[in-house]
Parts: C-alpha cells; sequence; structure tokens
C-alpha cells in the first residue's frame, strides 16, 4: 500500500463567536477557548487577553516543535518547562499610538530534564529556531526573541 502523502500547504480555520464587548469564544476544530480581559480592563477574566494567548501559542509551538525535533536527532529532552517574560508597548492597544513592534523582546528559558548533553540541547534549540512558526513570527515582526535551552 503507498504511504499517504500529507499536503504541505492547509487552509486553517477558526470561528469566533463575542460574548460581551471584551470576550470571544473561538471555537478551532473541536476544541473552543475563551479569549478575555482582566477585569481591571473591562473584562470578565476567564481566560488571558488576546497578547497573552499570542504568548501561550509562542510557548506551546517552542514545546511541540522542541520535542519533535529532538525526537528527530534521537536526544532526549526529557519534559520541559518553559520560563516566559516579555517587554510589551502597550501604547497600540491603549488607542495611545500606533506602535510598529508592540512585542518589543521576549526572553524564553526551556529548562529540560532529560538526559541530554549540554550540546545535544544547543543542537536542539538550533533545529527550533529554524522551525518554530510563533518564534519566526515574532522574530520577522522585529521582536527581540532569546530563548535559552538548559538542563534542569
Amino acid at each position: 500500500m503507498p504511504a499517504l502523502r500529507e499536503k504541505m500547504v492547509v487552509r486553517l480555520r477558526a470561528n469566533g463567536t463575542a460574548v460581551s464587548h471584551s470576550r470571544i469564544d473561538v471555537a478551532i476544530r473541536d476544541l473552543t477557548q475563551t479569549i478575555d480581559e482582566p477585569e481591571v480592563r473591562g473584562g470578565t477574566n476567564l481566560g488571558p487577553a488576546p497578547t497573552e494567548t499570542a504568548l501561550g501559542a509562542l510557548i506551546g509551538c517552542t514545546h511541540v516543535i522542541g520535542n519533535k525535533c529532538a525526537d528527530k536527532l534521537g536526544v532526549d529532552i526529557g519534559h520541559l518547562d518553559i520560563q516566559l517574560t516579555c517587554e510589551f508597548d502597550r501604547r497600540g492597544v491603549t488607542l495611545q499610538e500606533e506602535v510598529d513592534v508592540p512585542f518589543v523582546s521576549i526572553r524564553q528559558v526551556v529548562t529540560c530534564n532529560g538526559a541530554a548533553t549540554d550540546a545535544d540541547l544547543q543542537n536542539v534549540a538550533a533545529e527550533v529556531a529554524k522551525y518554530c512558526a510563533l518564534s519566526k513570527l515574532f522574530e520577522q515582526s522585529g521582536t527581540e526573541l532569546e530563548t535559552i535551552w538548559q538542563k534542569a
């Protein structure tokens, strides 16, 4: 039987249904995610804000692509813990003025508890930098992105 050949360019779909001026429920596949603002900004705090959702997506992409790259390289990274800090310019979202690069800088520290050596982790990190779609999105928008891979 011939191997199944997957399409390389696919159409992704999502649907957002507004619940209030600050909350929207987003359906993707068979899942629903709530995106909202904190109460201090007029929301109901039932989910992360849109900007926080973007940062969560970066962590998720780093995790998934990191595991794929480690598997491809035969490297045991074990479980990952990813800590992220971001310098965010709020002038745009507060309607003060247009900001070209709102996510000024992002720093991720990826801590691995597997048997990988430091050299192995740097090889994984180099591969992740090539393939992580969200890293590329942030970097190409002008964000200064630093990702540090380390052992626990």
